[in-house]
């Protein structure tokens, strides 16, 4: 018993260290945000005030660029949930001939990094002249996210019952009306994990945007937050933390949003059963 203690208390110790770590960083966003004269170093403002967050809102430009990464973020989540849910339906419901070729095909899709990408598609958005486009680089986007999107679309597809479709299709429903008023329904969770999850990585990708965005104001708020890094050193903690925090926002709100969703699971034991 006191073995167990012990290793216990090993094991909080380490788990509260781990998480001081996490927590100091957020601590000097949070301070600094309200102090006028923010530093490196975490203190607690002598003077609280909001001066730094009407900089940052009262700043044109910096509105700009949370539209655009709306705009690039949620046109991007929107698709993949669509085209996914789309491209998995087939892949859970139909047997292939190759689908498990297709399904590896996508599992390694997912691995493959971005920026291992980035060079050829930039020459091909030179091309074909997308460069400075939001609208291909949200197709872009949402092409990079689709074999993830895919893949876990048709995980959660898959714990949905056939034989709820099939009492859809006995009264006259389509297979797309199937599709959109009885599975989808009980896929919200595993769409709204989806969906939050490719909104927080658009939402966070600095890389693409900035090789694909030329001119100041298409550029999404992950790109232009490094204005506040002035030359010869100079950079303004204050209104940096302030934009940094503001820009925890919008992930923060769609995660609560979503949450309701996401915690009711698939309460589909008693579905199938009469």
């Amino acid at each position: 018993m006191t073995r167990y203690k012990t290793h216990r208390n090993i094991q909080y110790v380490i788990l509260g260290f781990i998480g001081l770590c996490f927590l100091l960083p957020l601590l000097w966003i949070v301070f600094a945000s309200f102090d006028a004269h923010a530093q490196q170093g975490i203190k607690i403002p002598q003077q609280f005030t909001l001066q730094n967050y009407k900089d940052v809102l009262t700043d044109a430009s910096n509105i700009r660029s949370f539209g655009v990464g709306l705009l690039l973020s949620g046109g991007q989540a929107t698709l993949v949930v669509i085209v996914s849910a789309l491209a998995a339906y087939p892949l859970s419901r139909y047997e292939m001939k190759f689908k498990k070729s297709f399904l590896l095909t996508i599992l390694f899709m997912t691995a493959l990094p971005i920026t291992a990408v980035m060079v050829p598609v930039f020459q091909l958005f030179l091309f074909l002249k997308l460069q400075n486009s939001i609208i291909a680089t949200i197709l872009f986007l949402t092409a990079s996210s689709l074999p993830y999107g895919i893949w876990m679309m048709k995980n959660f597809m898959d714990s949905v019952p056939v034989d709820l479709e099939e009492s859809a299709w006995i009264d006259g429903a389509s297979v797309w009306t199937g599709l959109r008023k009885v599975v989808t329904p009980l896929m919200l969770p595993g769409i709204c994990t989806i969906a939050i999850f490719t909104f927080s990585g658009s939402w966070g990708n600095f890389f693409v945007p900035y090789i694909l965005l030329q001119t100041p104001e298409k550029l999404p708020a992950s790109v232009t937050i490094y204005q506040f890094f002035g030359s010869h050193g100079m950079v303004e903690y204050g209104r940096l933390a302030a934009f940094a925090l503001l820009y925890t926002a919008p992930s923060v709100i769609l995660y609560i949003f979503s949450q309701r969703f996401m915690s009711k699971g698939f309460s589909l034991g008693g579905a199938t059963k009469g």
